[in-house]
């Protein structure tokens, strides 16, 4: 594709993605402005989620530029960088943060080779599913390969351990084949033989069995698993129709864990009441939208592919973040696109928004 076929990126999907960031690095700064006082500096985690916003907007308005079938020649290269990475988070090499050993880095600052692979998978699958497209109808050459990889992937991910972005790059791989033309009938047998093993995935740990639990009932386990579940929801209940005014949650004082990550939209909810967790909502629904619109109009089916992939992988955390912070799905380690903290998740995120701006340059 030359210059001349391209045309201005999507202005829907950069306005949406712009005011996502805006309020998210205002409501990190309200929701860890008390847990940042440790540090001496209640700008602790907001200067830190600025900067990565800002390398973020870097590389998706470099990737915007990039011709996105330059990636064609890279995918293998991208997919075996990634299981190198995360290879490597298992060792000595990987750090731990609350209890999973999925960071490679020093100090506050690192990488988690788990969110580069969800976007690197995402650039292979949807590479070799073009390649392969005539035999997805088939279960061993064309189905096989790629559920392989991802069970490998997940597996990988599993030993650090982390569900959450396991959870995710399994949604989005089903997404990417159903898709790609995989048969019904096909899916629906993997999806039989999924549930008894990810029901054998919850017995093996018992942590995971208790979150099932408290899930269940979380004032049964109100000072143990239930207990973020009853925060998250004590902070959603009291934010009303309006909320109790920006900067003033009271569930930031240290009740509820992690504030600014995962459960970030409880405390937006609290400060911004219904009305603001709405237009989050909205905005979402937005982009989401002129993703599968992005995927539809593609120029060619490995665009088509990896917008879908981009914009199901998006679909997928906000779902399983949603879910959790209002006790409608176990709690599991996922962040809120663009909202959440965390620098290596905000960094792939815009990389992959940058690539799914250069597919729309070239829509029909």
């Amino acid at each position: 594709m030359t210059s001349h076929d391209r045309k201005n990126p999507d202005l829907v999907i950069i306005v949406t993605v712009l005011l996502l960031l805006g309020i998210g690095v205002v409501t990190v700064y309200s929701a860890s402005a008390i847990k940042a006082q440790v540090y001496g500096d209640s700008f602790y985690f907001a200067k830190r989620q600025l900067i990565w916003a800002v390398a973020g907007l870097g590389m998706m308005f470099f990737m915007m530029d990039f011709d996105y079938t330059r990636l064609k020649k890279w995918a293998k290269v991208i997919m075996l960088s990634c299981f190198f990475l995360l290879i490597i988070v298992l060792t000595p090499l990987g750090v731990e943060r609350n209890g999973t050993q999925g960071w490679l880095g020093i100090g506050s600052f690192g990488i988690q080779p788990s969110e580069a692979a969800k976007l690197g998978l995402i650039i292979f699958f949807a590479w070799y599913l073009e390649r392969y497209q005539d035999q997805i109808h088939e279960f061993k050459k064309g189905l096989l390969p790629p559920l392989g990889l991802m069970v490998l992937a997940v597996g990988l991910i599993m030993l650090e351990p982390d569900l959450g972005q396991s959870t995710v790059i399994a949604g989005t791989t089903l997404i990417l084949i159903f898709a790609a033309g995989a048969r019904v009938k096909h899916l629906l047998a993997l999806a039989s033989l999924a549930i008894p093993v990810f029901v054998a995935l919850v017995i093996v740990a018992p942590y995971r069995l208790k979150r099932i639990f408290a899930f269940l009932d979380p004032w049964k386990y109100e000072l143990d698993a239930g207990y973020q579940i009853i925060q998250s929801l004590y902070a959603l209940g009291p934010g009303g129709l309006m909320g109790l005014g920006l900067g003033r949650s009271r569930q930031k004082f240290l009740y509820l864990p992690e504030p600014q990550t995962d459960f970030i939209f409880a405390i937006l909810a609290e400060e911004l009441g219904f009305i603001g967790g709405a237009t989050v909502l909205i905005l979402f629904l937005l982009l989401l939208w002129r993703g599968v619109r992005t995927a539809v109009t593609a120029k060619d089916t490995f665009g088509s592919l990896l917008a879908i992939g981009i914009t199901g992988m998006i679909a997928v955390q906000v779902i399983i973040n949603i879910g959790v912070v209002t006790g409608s799905m176990p709690v599991t380690g996922i962040t809120l696109p663009f909202i959440s903290y965390g620098g290596s998740s905000l960094l792939l995120m815009l990389t992959g928004v940058g690539i799914l701006l250069n597919i729309s340059r070239y829509s029909r």
